[in-house]
């Protein structure tokens, strides 16, 4: 039985995210003066502590009024960590960046074609000069320069920087939102040339260290381990660096269920914790093996974390551990719910943004649900074979965590693994093994024979593990979706895991009836959304990307028109067109792609329920082609039009609609022409997002 009594904080922290929470959901919040809160602020605590000792009052209400103050922390917390509160943040100046200072904050991520990185702004230069300024950009330097760029390294930067766009197609990843929970409001896309060093003075000595030692460990793994796909995953396993995987690898792990196998976890933190423990765990019978005990596993923890480059999740996930072994050392009762609570505590006080994550949400639900229900789970069944119950056990886990992540899961990855209860069994460890050999690697890396027969066991355990998860893949219906959440039947669904949950641990009877209310409310709006999938009939001229894209969609199926050479695969269809299909409740088998050729066919066109369209590029500029019969949609695309004057007497539309395929400057220029002559069914998905229009 959960008994709140036991763990303090649980309430605290509940308690810090509600304050958090207020402080994201009200616009009007972001606009306060910090004089405001902090008031508030201590105006509670004087109010707390009068209740305190004034013992009439009652602990109940004492109790209330603290977790009041702890949620008013939060809010407090929250805006001390919002850079735009800064007068000389970015989004703050009135006129155009010319130039501007700034320092490569973060390691560089190699890309296909370019450097990621991130820059913190220090000065900007505008129409009135000089001036100090705040803020990060989302930096890409072509790789064709002579030089990557080094944390700490100080430029001058001719150019402006763009504010970072919302979704502009249907269910597309809202990109800037996620960045701004990074607190990163601009991008930047930066030619070699348009940079100048101007020295290198790494903000933190303790993080440049970090990253030297993460660019080691890279080198020694490049050298030991020969193929391209077990490099890149044991990088990101070790290292948190995905640039690598092939995007198959990927999802073939996400249809597996053990996505978080490819980045850097919990679950790396916690199997090199029980590694160390099973080594060392004789010390604590000894005199003082205790704190020597505490000092070898937490110092290799916090080394763990100095490899990652203090990646976010390991850091969670050594401060959890770290607060575990402190209770053992001072020989203090340890509540692992508690503990867990505690850690997110210190977390989110440090970073309040960090709530926002999809990682710190999943894995400390998963972990949480590991603490309530795994060992009662694992417990009601016995098994006299070794083999079983370690198989069971290893089911248990992947059951209880996959449970208690569904409701986010899904909302957030819009499908459900089915297969997860098969993979992991095997998943979980073999990653543990790779992990184990990938440490012994980096701590025998300097002894050329053993280091070469731990490459290779490395390479193979790898190999097997990406095999696994390859077969799994290939299953038939291994990924049931797409599926798409509103925020409503988030809480809904969560609400029903609840309700099942303490009727099965703590016989709460009563909740059946919740929960049977709870799914006739599901099932109708799932019935109901079907219903209406079912009768859509919506054309799509996708927005971004350099090539046409268009989506003809009826019902639960889609016709998805390209040019030639364009697949599934590309990061344009997968970035700007696959939230779309999965928005709509289109599968992939009810996808057919058709080729458009524009370089030989002058126009081609589309007829669909009693509707025309038209799609024109090269060869259009190039052929003489009249239509006498007027189009009800064109689609101009590849720079075929130039002036509205060849359009006129050869091609009639009621509606035109410009892509970004065609060049910026003759796009600009069209929708000039257009407003001056009055016309108003012209749209550029530069401007207007996708176009979106749907047939009755």
């Amino acid at each position: 039985m959960l008994r709140w009594s036991a763990q303090p904080f649980l309430r605290y922290v509940l308690a810090l995210m509600a304050g958090i929470v207020c402080y994201a959901v009200f616009p009007g919040a972001k606009a306060i003066g910090g004089a405001y809160p902090v008031g508030g602020v201590l105006l509670l605590a004087l109010l707390y502590l009068f209740l305190l000792f004034k013992k009439k009052f009652g602990a109940r209400r004492t109790g209330l009024a603290g977790l009041l103050l702890l949620s008013s922390l939060g809010f407090l917390v929250s805006m001390a960590h919002d850079e735009r509160q800064a007068d000389d943040h970015l989004v703050h100046l009135p006129g155009r960046v010319l130039a501007y200072e700034a320092r490569v904050q973060t390691q560089p991520e190699q890309r296909q074609k370019s450097f990621r990185f991130v820059l913190r702004v220090e000065r900007v230069r505008t129409a009135g000069g000089w001036q100090n300024a705040s803020g990060q950009i989302l930096s890409y330097l072509s790789r064709t320069a002579a030089t990557p760029p080094r944390y700490g390294e100080r430029w001058l930067i001719a150019g402006s920087p763009e504010r970072v766009e919302g979704p502009r197609n249907p269910g597309q990843f809202d990109y800037r939102a996620f960045l701004e929970t990074q607190q990163i409001y601009h991008r930047h896309f930066l030619k070699p040339s348009q940079r100048r060093l101007l020295g290198l003075q790494p903000p933190s000595r303790s993080v440049q260290f970090a990253y030297r030692i993460n660019g080691w460990a890279d080198s020694l793994f490049t050298h030991h381990l020969k193929g391209n796909q077990e490099f890149a995953i044991v990088k990101a396993m070790i290292l948190g660096v995905r640039d690598a995987i092939d995007p198959d690898l990927q999802q073939a792990y996400s249809a597996a269920g053990a996505v978080h196998v490819l980045s850097v976890s919990g679950l790396h933190v916690g199997v090199l914790f029980w590694v160390l423990s099973a080594a060392f765990g004789w010390m604590r019978k000894q005199p003082r093996g205790k704190a020597l005990f505490f000092i070898l596993v937490t110092g290799t923890l916090w080394f763990y974390a100095l490899m990652t480059g203090f990646s976010a999740p390991v850091l969670r996930s050594v401060g959890m551990f770290s607060l575990f072994l402190l209770a053992q050392l001072l020989n203090r009762q340890h509540n692992l719910l508690n503990t867990l609570a505690a850690s997110a505590f210190l977390i989110l006080l440090f970073d309040p943004n960090a709530l926002f994550s999809a990682g710190f949400q999943l894995s400390y639900l998963a972990v949480g649900g590991l603490a309530i229900c795994q060992k009662p789970l694992y417990q009601s069944l016995v098994f006299k074979n070794r083999v079983a119950n370690w198989l069971w056990e290893m089911t248990s886990v992947a059951l209880v965590a996959q449970l208690f992540t569904f409701p986010l899961a899904v909302y957030y990855f819009h499908q459900f693994p089915t297969y997860f209860w098969l993979a992991n069994p095997l998943v979980i460890p073999l990653s543990s093994l790779v992990l184990i050999l990938a440490m012994a690697l980096l701590g025998t890396g300097w002894i050329t024979g053993l280091s070469d027969v731990i490459g290779f066991l490395l390479s193979k355990s790898m190999w097997l593990l990406n095999q696994v998860v390859l077969l799994t893949e290939r299953l038939p219906y291994s990924v049931l979706g797409p599926f798409r959440l509103t925020g409503f039947e988030l809480i809904l669904l969560a609400g029903l895991l609840v309700c099942l949950l303490l009727i099965v641990m703590e016989r709460r009877a009563g909740l059946i009836w919740w929960a049977i209310g709870i799914s006739v409310v599901l099932s109708f709006l799932n019935l109901s959304l079907q219903w209406q999938r079912e009768k859509q009939r919506i054309l799509v001229i996708h927005a971004g990307g350099k090539q046409p894209m268009i989506n003809l969609i009826q019902g639960n199926t889609a016709e998805f028109f390209h040019i030639i050479h364009f697949s599934d695969s590309d990061p344009a269809f997968t970035f700007n067109v696959q939230g779309t299909f999965d928005s709509l409740g289109v599968p992939g088998s009810g996808i057919t792609f058709s080729q458009l050729d524009l370089h030989h066919q002058s126009i081609q066109i589309i007829a669909r329920r009693g509707k025309t369209i038209g799609v024109i590029g090269r060869a259009y500029a190039r052929n003489n082609v009249r239509l006498a019969i007027p189009l009800d949609y064109l689609v101009v695309t590849q720079n075929a039009v130039r002036d509205w004057k060849q359009l006129s007497g050869r091609l009639g539309a009621r509606t035109i609609i410009l892509d970004e395929s065609n060049g910026r400057r003759t796009a600009e220029s069209l929708m000039i022409q257009a407003r001056t002559a009055g016309f108003k069914s012209i749209f550029w998905t530069r401007e207007t997002g996708a176009f979106v229009t749907r047939f009755e």
